[in-house]
């Protein structure tokens, strides 16, 4: 037996090479999770994709070699993004592994899990039951069949399938930057934006695990700072950063200025629900108000889920919802298996930015409404006791409502609203404020601060 609890965490595999993981661990979990789909479904192969990291290849086919053990196929798709690799599970209709430590330092790595049709796994829902499988590394079956690997470059239909989503082909020319980060949208924005009418200006498309640019990381404004400097230097419609393993997308308009997740994830909500396919949009309970006060004001139904993307895709089999967003800049789309895409959603911004003539800033106000203080996380030592500090504070003031879905949420009868989260994997709280203006955002920033720092 061997304690993996350090490296599968609450929704993927994380930690540090070869600290923390090596081949042999992958080996143990490749057989795990095969022995688990085959389980659950009877499943005869798994599909594979991993990011440019150095230890990506080697942690892979380690992977392979322990889920050919169990009788069970893979088909290697090699080099890709995240999303690709849900492409890949939810096209051949197989469960998927996507090796990717995301946008964490060169020395991380990682797996994303699937089931068939991208459907996810989590702590809730078959991690706890594959870690436990590959800290055994004993079986009772014995396999019946040869298992064998293939490998198949999926590349040209993952980006065939995007194109026939969001028809960028008559759209005003655009020029736009993309900062790929040295990750994995280097691999895969060339070919799913060739020959449309976008001027590309690459940065960082060079493919290098070891990120000698910058962190991969668009939600840290450090790593938007040579973005918005080329957008404006170019002169461009918009810029585009993703992360290390492209599953997430972040937003710059012509002025340099970020364009908030939560504008974006109502901007396409509109897109979705003005194609009369679907009424339910998810949201997650960090993302601004606007949100559901938009997607309402379209005719739409917004569904409010925690923070996570587990949670955010089984909220959206349950309402059949159209579309999710959060946050963090994760996008979820029904006609994308439910998966979460940086891709289809930047399709989206370029197609509705291309289908009018105003500068990008102008299209995204409407969308834009409160005074927001993004994510502050706050080190402590007892998450817990400062958590319930802040709820006496407010708990018995009145017009003020509370609710714990995720976390603390503190409504304020100015339509202020702030929410308190401890991390999953760090000693951190996590606090986001909302408010109908700066002045008013700053005052309860600082307050929550105060009494979570103190």
């Amino acid at each position: 037996m061997v304690d993996l609890s350090s490296i599968i965490k609450a929704y993927d595999v994380r930690g540090v090479v070869p600290d923390q993981w090596d081949e042999h661990v992958a080996r143990r979990i490749g057989a795990a999770f095969a022995e688990f789909v085959h389980a659950e479904t009877g499943a005869t192969a798994v599909v594979t994709a991993h990011d440019m990291r150095d230890s990506s290849v080697p942690l892979s086919r380690a992977f392979a070699e322990g889920v050919l053990s169990r009788g069970v196929d893979v088909v290697e798709a090699g080099l890709g993004s995240t999303d690709l690799l849900y492409f890949a599970a939810g096209s051949l209709d197989v469960p998927g592994a996507m090796f990717t430590a995301s946008h964490n330092p060169a020395r991380y790595n990682g797996i994303k899990l699937c089931r068939a049709g991208a459907a996810p796994i989590g702590q809730e829902s078959g991690l706890v039951t594959i870690r436990e499988l590959a800290e055994r590394d004993s079986y009772d079956r014995t396999p019946d069949r040869q298992a064998e690997i293939a490998q198949r470059d999926l590349l040209a239909e993952y980006a065939a399938h995007l194109r026939s989503l969001v028809d960028l082909s008559g759209i005003r020319r655009l020029r736009v930057v993309v900062d790929a980060g040295n990750g994995m949208g280097g691999h895969t924005v060339p070919v799913v934006l060739a020959d449309l009418p976008l001027d590309v200006v690459p940065l960082y498309f060079e493919l290098d695990g070891s990120f000698p640019n910058h962190e991969a990381n668009p939600l840290d404004p450090a790593n938007l700072v040579d973005l918005q400097a080329a957008v404006v230097r170019e002169g461009a419609d918009i810029g585009l950063a993703f992360d290390g393993d492209a599953d997430r997308v972040f937003v710059v308009d012509e002025r340099g200025e970020p364009v908030s997740p939560s504008a974006i994830t109502a901007l396409v909500a509109v897109r979705e629900l003005a194609k009369g396919r679907g009424t339910t949009i998810i949201h997650n309970l960090i993302t601004s108000r606007a949100v559901p006060e938009i997607v309402r004001e379209h005719g739409g139904e917004p569904v409010r889920t925690r923070v996570g993307h587990s949670f955010i895709k089984a909220e959206m089999a349950r309402t059949d919802a159209v579309f999710g967003g959060e946050h963090s800049a994760h996008y979820y789309f029904r006609d994308f298996w439910r998966a979460d895409t940086g891709m289809l959603a930047a399709m989206h911004v370029l197609a509705a930015l291309g289908e009018q003539g105003r500068p990008l800033s102008e299209l995204t106000a409407a969308y834009s409404r409160y005074a927001a203080s993004g994510e502050i996380n706050s080190t402590v030592t007892d998450a817990a006791a400062r958590t319930a500090e802040v709820r006496a504070a407010y708990e018995d003031a009145e017009g003020v409502t509370i609710d714990e879905l995720d976390g603390l949420t503190v409504e304020l009868p100015d339509g202020s609203w702030f929410n308190l989260r401890a991390s999953n994997t760090e000693p951190l709280l996590r606090l986001n404020v909302e408010a109908p203006d700066a002045a008013s955002m700053e005052r309860l920033r600082d307050r929550v601060l105060e009494m979570v720092r103190a």
